[in-house]
Formats: structure tokens, sequence, C-alpha cells
């Protein structure tokens, strides 16, 4: 019988004016923090993949904001808004693709238009991200609480990339689905792709299934359709990083030919993603596919596994269009099909 969540992992945490956000490129290996006191620490972190996830990108990133508030103590307040602006665009500037950052970044910035001198800009910001940190957290167990249903028991759910704890403020999106039909007392395992370049399955969701007493077994990004062939996925579920008004899903690269695979072989497939994910203005034909630095590919390790005169090509996310999609979990309720018409009707 799997194990019952404990959802102790805390990815992010504030202490005394320093941000502490859980380094993920060293795990499994090693969980340590890295402390941060700069806004440019916070792009660089972001930049890296330090901290990657979509909803937790957000979370630091408006932390990012108060650290850059916390430095301006005097001086005119129109100056201080205008140093402020500068470090919210570098900040969106790290990752271009999902929308969780900026919408984090921009809400931040935006509490600084009530406040009357700079000397306590650094604190209402503070309150502002404290905020969404504990909206995140909150969103994050309803998303669980919407989708447990949708998952039955001995079913064995397969997923991409990691949206667990480490991609979120805790307890995850695609694996709080899993947690929370868990902890309903179902018998639920999970296959998970190593998630190529950067190996953020085998590196992060192994490690928190694993971690929780939860059955996982990794496989090759590329085995997903053969293992959906054989009959041996009974539900896919996946998070995002930016949902459009539409039902298209831009999420981690190779989600798209796990959609197209159990579209094929009849095998539902879920996105979940809280609200803060969802972008009801931006045209797909707008959407930014960040392009990461080619040695993610062609090294693994630090090790090159390629001629040295070949080079590579870096998407770091795809786009699933709403056909394949069969629904998405939120923290207000599941959107089944159509979704266009539905994410109209309950986002407005």
């Amino acid at each position: 019988m799997p194990g019952k969540s404990r959802d102790s992992l805390e990815p992010v945490r504030w202490k005394n004016g320093v941000l502490e956000v859980i380094d993920q490129t060293r795990l499994p290996g090693r969980l340590v923090y890295v402390r941060m006191r700069t806004v440019d620490q916070v792009s660089s972190a972001i930049r890296s993949m330090k901290v990657r996830g979509a909803p937790l990108i957000g979370v630091v990133g408006g932390y990012g904001l108060v650290l850059a508030a916390l430095k301006i103590r005097n001086g005119d307040l129109s100056q201080a808004r205008s140093r402020l602006r500068k470090s919210a665009d570098s900040l969106i500037s790290t990752r271009p693709t999902g929308v969780n950052l900026r919408w984090a970044v921009e809400r931040v910035f935006k509490a600084s238009s009530r406040v009357d001198s700079a000397a306590t800009l650094g604190d209402e910001l503070r309150r502002e991200a404290d905020a969404i940190l504990r909206e995140e957290l909150e969103a994050a167990h309803k998303i669980g609480h919407f989708g447990a249903p949708l998952i039955e028991d001995g079913d064995t759910v397969l997923t991409h990339c990691n949206a667990g704890s480490l991609a979120t403020a805790r307890y995850g999106t695609a694996l709080a689905v899993v947690r929370s039909a868990v902890e309903d007392g179902k018998n639920v395992s999970v296959i998970a792709t190593e998630t190529r370049p950067l190996l953020q399955g085998s590196r992060l969701t192994a490690f928190e299934l694993s971690r929780d007493g939860i059955p996982v077994r990794l496989i090759c990004d590329s085995a997903a359709a053969q293992l959906m062939a054989r009959g041996a996925v009974d539900k896919v579920v996946v998070g995002a990083d930016r949902i459009l008004g539409t039902g298209h899903v831009t999420n981690k690269i190779g989600t798209l030919p796990i959609a197209l695979g159990a579209k094929f072989y009849d095998v539902p497939f879920y996105v979940a993603a809280p609200v803060s994910t969802l972008d009801l203005v931006t045209d797909v034909s707008r959407v930014v596919i960040e392009e990461r630095d080619q040695r993610e590919v062609l090294l693994i390790g630090g090790r090159r596994f390629s001629p040295r005169n070949v080079g590579a090509l870096n998407p770091a996310f795809d786009i699933t269009p709403p056909e394949l999609v069969t629904g998405i979990v939120t923290d207000r309720g599941v959107v089944g099909q159509p979704l266009a018409e539905n994410i109209r009707a309950m986002f407005g």
C-alpha cells in the first residue's frame, strides 16, 4: 500500500530578509538551499534552473522583487518605482514562456502603488509576496481535491517532467492529483519520463515520489507511446507553464508527443495547473518558446556524447492543442471539453 504523502518539502522560504530556495540542480544527490539577498541572484537562480516549475518561479520572482525593494530605503518614490520596474522587467525576462513569473512579479510590483514613501516599499511588497505564496499552496491542495476523483483505485498514471512540490509552493499540480488520490486510500503507481535534457523526471519526480512511498518507475521519454500501446498506462497527468484561453497547453518539451500517443490509444490526458497559469489574452501564435543553451543537449553530466562538430536545437517547451486534452484540473474545478468554451464560462 503506498505511503501517505508527507508534503514536507519546502521549496522556498523567507528567513530574516533572505530568500532560501532548494537548489534543484543538486537533486537527488543533495538537498541544499541557496540563500539569496539580491534580485540579480534570484534572476540567476531562475535562469540556471536552480529554481524551476512555473508556479514556483512565480513565487520566487515575486520575492526577488521584494529583495530589490528592500535595497531602496529613501529617496523619491517615483524614482524608486522606476528602479523597481527595471528589476521587474529583468526578472520577467529570465524565462519568457511560462506565464506565472510575469503574473506574480507584476502583482508584487503593483503593490508599490499602495505606499507613500520609499522607506515602506519593501514591507508592502513582502506582504504581497507572502500572500502569493499562501495562495499557491492553497491552490495546490485544491488541485489535488478536484483531481483525485479522476484517478481510480489501481490506476497507473504517467507524468512528464516534474509537477510536484519542487515545481510549486509545495504539494504540486500533477503530483497533487496523485498525492490526493493516495491520501483517499487508492492504490496508485506512477510512470515518470526521464525528461531530457535536464532529467527533471528521473532526478526530481522520482525523488519526490520515492520519498513519499508512492510506487514510481522511470522510462525513457520515447517509451511512453509503447507503454500506452501495451495498455500499461491508465491516465496521463502533466503540469503546465501556460494555458491559453483556447485550451492550448504549453509545457515541458516532450509533452506533445505524449498527448498524441494518448489520443491515439484512447488514454485520458489531463493537465493540472493553478489559475495563475492561465493566459486568457495571448494568441497561440504569439507564445514565445524558450530556446535554451545547446550544451544542455550535447553534454550529460558535463561529458560530451556527440561529435565536436555537431550542434543541437534545444526548445524548452512545446504546445499541445486543445483537442488532445481530456480536461484541465485547476484550483477552481475541472475544465472539460470543449475547452475554450468552458474556460470562458469558468474564468471569463
